[in-house]
């Protein structure tokens, strides 16, 4: 309903303005454009390879934690207290650290939003920047994206601007890799060894963000680690105690069976 007066407030100020002088309208289908994109489609299987990845990783930890569980639920009658509690706290351990896993790859800051950034960000860029030139040349008032949630109860195919969006990539794109091949061919070599060293500055910077990403994972599994050593230790010291008391309630009744 919000949506729907929204969409009729504006047509109400259209027609307000209209007597004003003739209003010029224009509406594109950016799924369609970024479709016909090659550029984002590459870029998009890229970041669709790599959330399948994450999300494999988070499975897998889930169902760890479930095993664990079941695990725990299956022979909770047969353990002491204090083991219950050891592995309460490793399956508590065990979803904090998923939590953290998760919000490492989906969080506001995580990796898919730097990677999305990177991949996915300059493409939409050049298409927005394509509608905003097409805009002031041809004077429109309003452009809407059919592929949004603005409800667009009809459409007349020759107020689509789609391809004359995709066609200013395409001429941007063939003029910027014309303008490319001639600096390369014209460039000193001063000038190309510049640019090598930016683009190894750029590679040095993404991987910097994702080796702090593994480095945040690794500690992680260090200290899911140490709290297992400390607790095989801890169960290691409590049977040792156990089979010491058990020789000698033995020990005992065995002296009183000679005594007797």
């Amino acid at each position: 309903m919000k949506k729907i007066f929204l969409f009729t407030v504006l047509l109400l100020t259209v027609s307000v303005s209209w007597s004003q002088r003739s209003q010029i309208i224009a509406y594109i289908d950016m799924e369609y454009i970024l479709e016909n994109v090659p550029e984002y489609l590459e870029a998009q299987n890229t970041l669709d390879e790599k959330v399948v990845k994450w999300r494999q990783n988070l499975d897998k930890e889930a169902r760890f934690i479930e095993v664990l569980k079941t695990d725990l639920a299956n022979e909770k009658a047969i353990l002491t207290k204090d083991l219950i509690e050891e592995k309460e706290e490793e399956i508590s351990l065990k979803q904090d650290e998923l939590r953290r896993l998760e919000s490492l790859y989906f969080g506001p800051k995580g990796d898919m939003f730097l990677l999305r950034k990177q991949l996915v960000k300059p493409i939409q860029d050049q298409v927005y920047n394509a509608i905003q030139s097409i805009s002031a040349r041809k004077r429109y008032d309003f452009v809407f994206d059919k592929s949004s949630e603005l409800v667009m109860l009809y459409s007349n195919k020759k107020y689509d601007i789609s391809d004359l969006v995709l066609g200013t990539i395409d001429r941007t794109r063939l003029i910027d890799e014309k303008k490319a091949e001639r600096e390369e061919r014209n460039a000193p070599k001063e000038l190309t060894d510049r640019q090598k060293e930016a683009v190894s500055k750029r590679e040095a910077a993404v991987a910097k963000v994702l080796s702090a990403r593994e480095a945040k994972k690794k500690a992680i599994d260090e200290k899911r680690k140490e709290y297992l050593k400390k607790r095989n230790k801890k169960r290691e010291l409590l049977k040792k105690k156990k089979e010491a008391l058990r020789k000698k309630k033995e020990e005992a009744k065995k002296n009183q069976d000679n005594n007797n």
